[in-house]
């Protein structure tokens, strides 16, 4: 371990001021999550399960945005792409607290579609800001930061739902992410290389043009004839189109999705898992402390869990060589099992411990594994579908712990998402080892 990076790296001007750029913005939604459930438990009289799918169709909105967000970051820059959050988030949760609760469910789909996508800029300004090994202690220090705001933001949460209201909180939750996107606008961090404060654009290699210019003087004729047999193919090709527009279509489709390879495909299944578990735990937290009359105590199990992940993650960060994501998701899986034994808030923080440790480092290894596998000009759009897969895992895993605590009690939320987590993991590692073995096999 080289615990002297996390030094080096915050010497680096634009990376430190975006890490704190990054915390303001996501800090009004660490209390939201919280927020929306005392909402729906505390003051529209449901349960966990309706609860559970309130914030299911909130993540599903993101998952759906995220995509769209990103690319819209590559085509027309940060600042453009981020006026409607900035609009909607002000909007839209300023009224939905004050709907019924067929129509927060509406609202809350609505709301996921146009969430500021704070994290998935902060990483995708990281992979542009930093390069090599140093990317993993940024992505950590990127997970870790985040796991700060979670220690404070769940705990204002509760204080906002239980000394003044749910309605209150949620709405300034709304206001005070508008005026987070203002202030990401106004910072506006390099997303591309080349772009002030971010690294060069990447140039070609010597070997790079000599491959070219070889590729050009072996054309028949030389260039011009080169450029005819171009212009034919592009000829047939709107033929083809005229003939076989669907062809056409699915050409383009593999063509926008040619990044997502096999590996980036499997760290897109860490995310989900990974989302699957904190949601699902978040919710077993409050309904192990609400149904024990402890709600007040959760900033207490909240600041244990996050602790645990930032020391989880700044060991991680020190390591000099990564770990696989897979083997992090197993068990962090694994571990969130006990967590369902707990009967109060003591227990409960010592059994969060174990899988907190594990959090911040499977989702900085995730990152710099998409920032590794994808090439910038198609990154927003990969951190985009990346954000959609860990809010799939949150969407699914709110409601799943949701309905087991309504059916068991809060042990069977904690059981649900952790074997769940834990199959994913151990999937994921036998395909791989098979994949690996085939490959063997065909040298």
């Amino acid at each position: 371990m080289n615990f002297a990076v996390y030094r080096e790296l915050l010497r680096i001007v634009p990376v430190r001021r975006l890490l704190i750029v990054g915390m303001i913005a996501r800090f009004p939604h660490s209390a939201a999550g919280v927020l929306l459930t005392l909402h729906v438990v505390q003051t529209l009289d449901r349960g966990y399960a309706a609860a559970g799918a309130v914030a299911a169709l909130v993540t599903i909105g993101i998952a759906i945005g995220a995509p769209w967000r990103g690319r819209r970051i590559d085509s027309a820059g940060l600042r453009k792409a981020l006026i409607p959050s900035i609009i909607a988030e002000a909007v839209i949760w300023s009224i939905a607290p004050r709907l019924p609760y067929e129509w927060l469910l509406v609202a809350a789909l609505v709301g996921g579609l146009f969430t500021l996508p704070a994290f998935s800029v902060v990483r995708q300004s990281l992979g542009v800001l930093v390069s090599g090994d140093s990317r993993r202690t940024a992505f950590t220090l990127d997970a870790i930061s985040t796991e700060v705001i979670f220690m404070v933001g769940p705990a204002v949460g509760v204080v906002l739902a239980t000394q003044v209201s749910t309605v209150f909180g949620l709405t300034l939750i709304g206001f005070a992410t508008a005026l987070a996107g203002l202030f990401l606008m106004w910072f506006n961090p390099p997303t591309r290389s080349g772009q002030p404060g971010a690294l060069p654009a990447p140039t070609p290699s010597e070997e790079d043009v000599l491959a070219a210019e070889a590729v050009v003087a072996s054309a028949p004729g030389g260039v011009a004839e080169a450029g005819a047999e171009l212009l034919a193919e592009r000829r047939q090709g709107r033929r083809r189109t005229r003939r076989f527009p669907l062809a056409v279509a699915g050409g383009n489709l593999r063509s926008s999705f040619a990044w997502l390879t096999v590996p980036v495909a499997v760290v897109m299944m860490v995310a989900a898992g990974a989302g699957l578990v904190l949601a699902g735990t978040e919710v077993g937290i409050v309904a192990t402390l609400e149904q024990s009359g402890k709600a007040g105590e959760l900033g207490l199990v909240f600041f244990a869990w996050c602790a645990a992940s930032v020391v989880g993650g700044l060991v991680y960060g020190a390591l000099r060589r990564p770990v696989s994501p897979l083997l992090l998701l197993l068990g962090m899986g694994v571990l969130t099992i006990p967590m369902g034994f707990a009967q109060d808030t003591l227990a409960l923080s010592l059994l969060s411990i174990l899988p907190g440790l594990l959090c911040a480092p499977v989702l900085s290894a995730a990152s710099e594994k998409v920032a590794d596998l994808v090439t910038e000009d198609r990154r927003g759009e990969a951190m985009g579908w990346y954000g959609s897969a860990l809010t799939s895992g949150v969407a699914m895993g709110a409601p799943l712990a949701g309905v087991l605590i309504d059916v068991t009690g809060p042990w069977g939320g904690f059981t649900a998402v952790g074997v769940v987590a834990g199959v994913l993991g151990v999937v994921g590692i036998a395909a791989k080892e098979v994949r690996r073995r085939q490959v063997v096999t065909a040298r």
